[in-house]
């Protein structure tokens, strides 16, 4: 549904609001479409673009043979529009082989154009490759981030620990339930994110890049991530995804999650000893007055 509202503004409200001051720069391998005032921008694309297909290209030996449109946003508030979030920083379209990014938030740390284009482009180049019935969302999303350093789409900003509290809880969100989409609470999607890039990266932990690999090349060749999974992993889907959470689970508990946030735990309960004392000299001041009235109420006796 959301890439079907994407395609339709990029269709019709995008064309009325930002054609008219929107210029085109293209080559024989990226077309770049820019407002005006993006132009630097734009020709930074065009130069990075033939070394990030190359990368691309090396990492899943597949050959990336069609040329993507690259559209730049100047206007954030336009960008949000498109995507209907403030955490997304860029998206792809494979039905279009489009990549539109929000150019305001590329001087963002950690995001730069060319790690953003990387990741959009991944997406596409998984698409072209993969039917979509035979590529789930969180193996599309976690591959993305693995290609491009492990940059997601989004601004994690204070929630990066959301997959340490689902290890500890054990409230993780079923792979299953992340095959078609992601979803939109916002602390439910930064999960999403974060087991997706955690699921690929213990792949390649546990099996290295040639096992991942091999599981895109059986997607590759028709086969359901079930059976590319056993046949490239030699694990069952269910089995894998159980080993992954014991290996997070094993690795995360409350110690080191209080050692790894303990600036945060001291001003916690220094904010509770603040708070306590406060209450006490309220307290304290609330005794100290009833007491005076009382001793006046005995004078006057």
């Amino acid at each position: 549904m959301r890439v079907f509202l994407i395609l339709f503004f990029l269709l019709i409200a995008l064309p009325e609001s930002l054609l008219a001051t929107q210029a085109v720069l293209q080559n024989e391998e990226v077309v770049v479409q820019f407002e005006k005032p993006l132009e630097n921008a734009a020709k930074e694309v065009a130069d990075i673009y033939p070394a990030v297909k190359a990368e691309l290209e090396n990492t899943f030996k597949w050959r990336l043979d069609f040329r993507p449109t690259v559209i730049l946003i100047k206007d954030s508030k336009t960008f949000q529009k498109i995507v209907e979030s403030s955490l997304i920083v860029a998206v792809a379209v494979p039905q279009k082989n489009l990549i539109v990014i929000d150019n305001s938030k590329m001087n963002v740390h950690p995001f730069t154009l060319e790690i953003t284009l990387k990741h959009e482009l991944c997406h596409l180049m998984l698409h072209h490759h993969i039917s979509e019935g035979n590529l789930p969302k969180w193996l599309n999303e976690g591959i993305a981030q693995w290609s491009s350093g492990g940059i997601a789409e989004i601004i994690m900003g204070e929630s990066r620990d959301v997959l340490k509290q689902a290890s500890l809880s054990g409230e993780f969100i079923s792979l299953r339930g992340l095959t078609d989409k992601f979803p939109e609470d916002e602390r439910a999607v930064l999960l999403a994110y974060e087991e997706s890039k955690s699921i690929v990266e213990y792949i390649t932990r546990e099996f290295g890049a040639s096992g991942l690999l091999q599981v895109l090349n059986y997607l590759k060749n028709g086969y359901d991530v079930d059976a590319a999974i056993f046949k490239g992993l030699s694990v069952p889907f269910y089995e894998l995804e159980n080993r992954w959470h014991d290996y997070l689970q094993k690795r995360t508990t409350w110690f080191t999650y209080f050692s790894n946030n303990l600036y945060n735990v001291l001003f916690f309960l220094a904010g509770l000893i603040l708070t306590y004392g406060f209450i006490r000299f309220l307290l304290k001041k609330k005794a100290y007055k009833d007491e005076g009235e009382d001793n006046i109420e005995d004078f006057r006796e």
